[in-house]
């Protein structure tokens, strides 16, 4: 019997098993899919001689993780690599807003598009290079970081106090406004804001799009040589090296709770596996309290704040293989590893409207991948593995467009909206379509049965606005890893902090199951240890 048995073998999942190995703990991972990895996984199924990431692609948050960075997998053998430039916004009368880890260049691109924007880039770099340190340390450590929250408001104070809090609460189309007099330092906060699902009139995605932006120009967009998936190969060899056990194609369909705790999981195929002192669930807040959970062991209030519990935008992404490189219009475009496809924040917004509407977007806003311009082990010399995704509702009731997409994901609904992708594309790169060797589409449902924690192609574990954030993250007051039921841990995105490739929900669930059996005397010593270290003196 494992002393752990963790649900999800995604980059969370292995990052809380890796770290209860490294305890003395033995562990058991069970993975419903074929092979480990969750959203983190690469393949060829475009084309053979192509290396095709199926979800995630670059990891800003796993280069800033103190639990990635803690885990020593370079060790294990994974390799980072970057393209020229971080990211490109390009306009389609060929002017482009570049982010680069040279905030020079950064600096440079955006005084093209008004002079003195530059410099304005750069006292937002500033306050992030003041913050940084706590900020990172609240956004990656359990809730409340009452610690890292107490540094920070000095730091706020001492960086504007109340007008820096307001700055970081904006929505990321007043913060533009704000802060620049030409559109380029908007369009790189606002196109980075939609990484997740907040618009540019959402309170909070101003804070959101500067935070991505410093992340890229501070740590770049990285990426794993070779495909995603070797970032999940490095944790899961990591692993077995301390013990631990990772078993495919095991579907969990129970947590087992007895004595009104915790004690193992069952799975589909009808086998029970025990756990001596926890359960940790890498899975999505529904699926957990909804599903794996029997209500009876469920306050009832929980049961119906899940009710209310907010999905992110669903996703469709198109993957290629191109036999050339993309033709920019904006050349700049050519050495970014993401490209940003949207004409302006106007076109943002009404994306975005669009999904609020339950429409398809005519025009969807692109993030747009170049895999082999930011690792060349991608594809053959001369051609470039592409991806693009973008947003759409999770219930259609009409399509923005003209061509009828329905939200059924048929084969005729996947195909046209893949067309649509095409076309935004070439208005951005003319002739892109004719550089096209083969073509891919991951519909919601597809996401979806390629991973159950992207349910109906949300990509996030649950929305990013402030209304599920904090102490709302994942339902009101349950803000911390632990459960309402006793040994059992949420350790998924469902989880603060949230989305992101970066372990800090599976490394706080990890800590949680750890700090609940430390032996009492070890409890006590270190509380001694810690009124000492306040005092300098024993008591």
């Amino acid at each position: 019997m494992p002393d752990a048995v963790v649900i999800g073998a995604g980059p969370n999942g292995l990052v809380a098993a890796n770290m209860l190995a490294d305890a003395g703990w033995s562990v058991e991972v069970l993975e419903e899919q074929p092979e480990p990895g969750g959203a983190v996984r690469h393949d060829r199924g475009v084309d053979p001689a192509f290396v095709s990431d199926l979800f995630s692609a670059f990891y800003p948050l796993a280069a800033a993780s103190p639990a990635l960075t803690a885990l020593g997998l370079d060790a294990y053998g994974l390799r980072w690599t970057h393209a020229p430039s971080v990211l490109a916004h390009p306009l389609s009368d060929g002017s482009c807003a570049v982010l680069d880890r040279d905030i020079d260049t950064t600096a440079a691109s955006l005084d093209a598009f008004a002079p003195g924007d530059g410099d304005a880039w750069r006292r937002l770099h500033d306050m992030w290079e003041h913050l940084r340190p706590d900020l990172l340390d609240a956004l990656f450590t359990p809730f409340p970081p009452v610690r890292a929250a107490a540094r920070m408001a000095l730091r706020l104070r001492a960086a504007g106090g109340l007008r820096t809090a307001r700055t970081l609460v904006l929505p990321v189309r007043r913060l533009g406004q704000e802060e620049f007099r030409g559109q380029g330092g908007g369009l790189l906060l606002a196109g980075n804001a939609l990484h997740a699902d907040l618009a540019p009139e959402a309170a909070g995605s101003g804070g959101f799009g500067w935070l991505m932006s410093m992340l890229g120009q501070t740590y770049g967009f990285p990426v794993p040589v070779g495909g995603s998936g070797a970032l999940t190969e490095a944790l899961t060899r990591r692993l077995e090296a301390h013990g631990g056990r990772v078993r495919c194609g095991q579907r969990v369909t129970e947590v087992v709770v007895r004595g009104g705790r915790a004690v193992g999981v069952r799975t589909a195929g009808g086998d029970a596996v025990r756990a001596r002192r926890a359960v940790l669930a890498d899975v999505s807040v529904p699926a957990l309290y909804g599903g794996l959970v029997d209500p009876e062991h469920l306050p009832a209030q929980l049961q119906d704040d899940l009710r209310r519990f907010q999905w992110d935008f669903a996703t469709v992404k198109v993957d290629w293989a191109l036999d050339g490189p993309v033709p920019w219009q904006a050349e700049q475009a050519s050495r970014a590893g993401t490209v940003h496809l949207a004409d302006g924040i106007d076109e943002l917004t009404r994306f975005a409207a669009q999904i609020s509407m339950r429409q398809i977007p005519d025009r969807p806003f692109l993030l747009f991948g170049q895999m082999t311009t930011a690792d060349a082990t991608r594809s053959p010399d001369g051609t470039e593995s592409a991806w693009a995704y973008t947003h759409v509702p999770h219930e259609v009731v009409a399509d923005a467009g003209d061509e009828g997409i329905t939200g059924s994901w048929d084969t005729k609904d996947q195909e046209r909206m893949a067309d649509r992708v095409e076309q935004q594309v070439e208005r951005f790169a003319p002739g892109f379509r004719s550089l096209i060797r083969a073509r891919r589409v991951l519909a919601p449902p597809t996401l979806q049965s390629l991973d159950a924690n992207l349910h109906g192609g949300a990509i996030n574990g649950g929305t990013t606005a402030l209304h599920q954030q904090l102490v709302f993250r994942p339902l009101p007051g349950t803000g911390r890893p632990e459960t309402p039921v006793p040994g059992l841990f949420l350790a998924s995105s469902g989880a603060h902090p949230g989305g992101g490739v970066h372990g800090a929900p599976g490394a706080n669930a990890a800590r949680a199951a750890l700090h609940r059996h430390r032996p009492p005397g070890l409890a006590r010593a270190q509380r001694a240890l810690t009124r000492r270290d306040r005092t300098g003196t024993r008591r």
